[in-house]
């Protein structure tokens, strides 16, 4: 306990608490008495730690009272009673599971003392799938998932992400169904990969909320007679991989050997392929090719002499390398962990994102920055609940590579929940 307040005293010496306007109209608030609460916002089901100080005359020992309004209802309910310490802090724990919708928060102490209102946004939890993860263009992926909490008849919208630009565009709309459940059915019609998500537009119990994106590899379908595959369509970057398919002759499934092919490559950044290695086919009428690119590439294998033929266009994603390391993996409640971290190859300017794993198994965006100068990133992240946390840092695709996400990191939170639910 002592330890946590030593944490308290340093963060409400660098806070001002600013009340929230129209969420109450109760009687005058006296500075004497302060609220805070972390985080803020949350994602749904996340513990919350809501604490302050009454200053002035005697403040040891005295009773604080918690009140919370849950949005949309109109009033407030009080929850919870606390002493403060011989500083005059008090403290309140909302363990996981309680808070899953916008609240506001305010306390009572002796005298009729009443501090500011505060409002707690609440992230909804929505995960989401893909059907399939890899498929070519103009055939469908079926994405779906859950909204929590419960949001039936609510709109949801399929996004896709700018490849030159951190903006997301919606590509249909949708209902949320029986059971908070939804999904959505798309067709690509280009090939490369795409980052995809699904976003609910806030509401009175929940802010404006988003699924972590899913991944998915779009190719172009498949030339007959003359194929092209990848033995990894998405690999991390500094790696590589083998480039292969089978020639037959033409309007046939007869082999085609001892034909030299050549292999074209055009990266994201180029306006036309270009030749980069050449080989002949087997006996079999195959052909291999090893690659290494940096970036993002599309590539096409065609026939060296005539008569000209040529295979479907090939994306080979690279990923981007993404590490994560914790300032401590042990804190109190109420403490501080800062995040940070490289990105490989350099994303200077780039938004990074830094997702917790919810009490749903899914993986929810908590906070964003912009990776610095040096492709170097930092997050600080304060905890309202004992348990163990994961998180890591995800980056989204851009038109040269394919987004990553760093090995989760644990940190484990100390304390003791000291408040009934």
């Amino acid at each position: 306990m002592r330890l946590r307040f030593a944490v308290l005293a340093l963060t409400l010496s660098a806070l001002v608490v600013v009340p929230v306007s129209g969420v109450d109209a109760a009687p005058t608030v006296h500075r004497t008495l302060t609220i805070n609460a972390t985080p803020n916002p949350v994602i749904a089901g996340q513990g919350v730690f809501i604490y302050g100080q009454l200053s002035g005359g005697t403040v040891s020992d005295q009773p604080i009272r918690l009140y919370h309004r849950v949005f949309p209802s109109s009033g407030f309910t009080l929850i919870g009673t606390a002493k403060t310490n011989a500083f005059g802090f008090y403290e309140f724990t909302r363990p996981e599971g309680i808070v899953d919708s916008n609240r506001a928060w305010f306390v009572r102490g002796p005298g009729g003392v009443r501090s500011p209102t505060i409002r707690e946004r609440v992230y909804a939890l929505i995960s989401m799938s893909a059907s399939s993860t890899s498929t070519d263009t103009n055939h469908p992926i079926v994405f779906s998932g859950q909204v929590s909490p419960n949001h039936a008849g609510e709109p949801v919208a399929l996004q896709e992400q700018g490849l030159k630009s951190d903006q997301w565009h919606t590509l249909k709309r949708s209902v949320i169904g029986p059971g908070s459940t939804y999904s959505i059915t798309w067709r690509f019609s280009v090939p490369g990969e795409r980052d995809v998500r699904v976003v609910m537009p806030g509401d009175v119990r929940n802010i404006r909320s988003a699924s972590s994106p899913v991944q998915v590899t779009i190719e172009q379908a498949q030339v007959p007679g003359f194929t092209i595959n990848s033995s990894d369509p998405i690999i991390p970057e500094g790696t590589g991989a083998m480039i292969s398919g089978v020639l037959d002759k033409a309007g046939t499934t007869v082999p085609e050997p001892s034909t030299s092919v050549t292999l074209w490559a055009r990266g994201a950044d180029q306006p036309h392929f270009s030749p980069v290695a050449n080989t002949t086919t087997g006996t079999d009428g195959s052909y291999k090719f090893a690659v290494h690119p940096t970036e993002n590439e599309r590539y096409q294998v065609r026939i060296t002499f005539k008569p000209k033929r040529h295979t479907a266009v090939l994306f080979e994603g690279v990923r981007d390398v993404v590490t994560m390391t914790a300032s401590a993996t042990t804190v109190p409640v109420g403490g501080k962990v800062t995040f940070q971290g490289t990105v490989t190859p350099d994303k200077a300017g780039r938004v990074i994102e830094l997702e917790l794993l919810g009490k749903d198994g899914n993986w929810h965006s908590v906070e964003t920055t912009v990776v610095r100068f040096n492709s170097t990133y930092q997050f600080t992240s304060t905890f309202g609940q004992a348990g163990t946390d994961q998180f890591r840092a995800r980056i989204p695709s851009d038109e040269l590579n394919v987004g990553g996400a760093s090995q989760p990191v644990t940190v484990n939170v100390m304390g003791v929940v000291t408040t009934a639910p």
